[in-house]
């Protein structure tokens, strides 16, 4: 028996994650229904309270991702982070097998992936050459797909915003400090994907995001001491002292490198937008309001802590 499908039904990937949870918010606010795709049901208690459907399912298990992508509307996919791959990047290999044999056997009507700025490349990418492979592996399908290379996203400083906050200092791997990159904020790619599920196309699209300015080192400097009030002063950290650095964050030794090409790529302009003919989009939020709120969800874990 062929179940019809839900028109207005949207398999979220990542649901527990910044940009699939602003996904499914934004699909949720236009009442569109959502398809909660979790690992572990706990994870989908609130978005059960909300109305969205729960569908589990490992990433690493085609049927029951198949299931979750039947009857829908659209799909959307992603890979989960993974910022200390193997050299040859297996992990996410195997993942697309995965998910382009659950995606050949669900057929939906249409795939919204979430890409990055510079996915066109094939080369010199370093952690972004994952979304390369994600976008080739799509390419091969035969359903309507787009691919949203999102700019690199504001909430990175939630990393720097402890240092700043204590010490007054932003220490940078983006090198010059004056020179600004495209940057969008997670809310702004999940009201762009959401928006994109609910449209209707046929082929390939390639949607490039930004937020409604770029930014530098020292323009993150100063969004963080304007919510601190007090100087935040910037400082290049040396190319050489990035693998320790990763190393004493918690990085496995010897798998630095991808991170340090990927920075590489963006310090020298290699990592940056098509242009041409694909589309161009922009978001509508500052720098300062998203670091407004990383400052804020600061505080509240430490108060909850003390």
């Amino acid at each position: 028996m062929h179940v019809m499908a839900s028109q207005d039904m949207y398999a979220i990937m990542g649901i527990s994650g910044q940009v699939g949870s602003a996904v499914a918010r934004h699909l949720l606010d236009r009442g569109q229904h959502v398809r909660a795709i979790v690992r572990d049901r706990a994870k989908a208690a609130a978005w059960e309270a909300q109305g969205a459907e729960v569908a589990i399912a490992d990433w690493s298990d085609a049927g029951a991702l198949a299931a979750a992508f039947s009857n829908v509307g659209g799909v959307f996919a992603m890979l989960p982070a993974n910022f200390a791959p193997s050299p040859d990047f297996a992990e996410s290999r195997a993942l697309l097998q995965t998910l382009t044999t659950a995606l050949r056997r669900a057929q939906p009507p249409k795939i919204v992936a979430l890409s990055s700025v510079g996915a066109q490349h094939p080369r010199d990418l370093g952690l972004i050459t994952q979304l390369h492979l994600l976008e080739e592996a799509l390419d091969a399908l035969p359903m309507p797909h787009a691919h949203v290379r999102a700019a690199w996203f504001m909430e990175n400083l939630r990393w720097d915003v402890a240092l700043a906050q204590r010490e007054g200092r932003l220490v940078s791997c983006l090198h010059p400090l004056d020179r600004a990159i495209p940057m969008v904020a997670t809310d702004d790619i999940g009201r762009t994907i959401a928006t994109t599920l609910i449209e209707t196309w046929r082929g390939r699209r390639v949607i490039e995001l930004e937020g409604p300015r770029r930014y530098s080192p020292l323009d993150m400097a100063q969004a963080l001491a304007a919510v601190f009030e007090r100087d935040v002063e910037a400082t290049a950290l040396p190319r050489a002292q990035w693998a320790a650095r990763f190393e004493a964050e918690g990085m496995p030794a010897g798998r630095t490198g991808p991170r340090i090409a990927m920075l590489d790529g963006f310090n020298s302009g290699w990592i940056g937008f098509e242009g041409g003919a694909v589309e161009h989009k922009h978001g509508h939020i500052p720098l300062g309001y998203v670091v407004d709120e990383l400052v804020n969800a600061s505080r509240g874990v430490v108060e909850s802590v003390a």
